[in-house]
């Protein structure tokens, strides 16, 4: 079955940090997780140490995989989901935020000890 990773990228309203951390850790990626499809989920928080310099357009990012065969009906049962009560959406998000869908291209590879 084809697997994909969606890469969200986000940041809290401003003020909002600890709230939004505690809806998208505790609520949120547990809703998008009961999506048909959906499979894993992770969170992250931007490092301080960075290739390049600020300014940075996004502070977190949550990576979640999906095993379908049909991926367009994964994404509209999200879709179809958001700010319902299977998926609140908590008014600490910012408006402002990306996500995408990715298919491997190649095998994963490890670097050798």
């Amino acid at each position: 079955m084809p697997r994909y990773s969606y890469v969200v990228l986000t940041n809290p309203v401003e003020g909002k940090e600890d709230e939004y951390n505690e809806w998208y850790t505790n609520t949120h990626v547990h809703d998008a997780l009961a999506v048909p499809g959906f499979v894993s989920a992770q969170r992250f928080k931007l490092a301080d140490a960075q290739r390049n310099e600020a300014p940075y357009p996004w502070s977190y990012l949550a990576i979640y995989e999906i095993e379908t065969d049909d991926l367009q009906k994964s994404i509209d049962e999200l879709s179809a989901r958001y700010n319902t009560p299977a998926m609140v959406i908590s008014e600490a998000l910012s408006p402002e935020r990306l996500g995408l869908i990715f298919e491997a291209m190649t095998p994963r590879l490890e670097s050798k000890p």
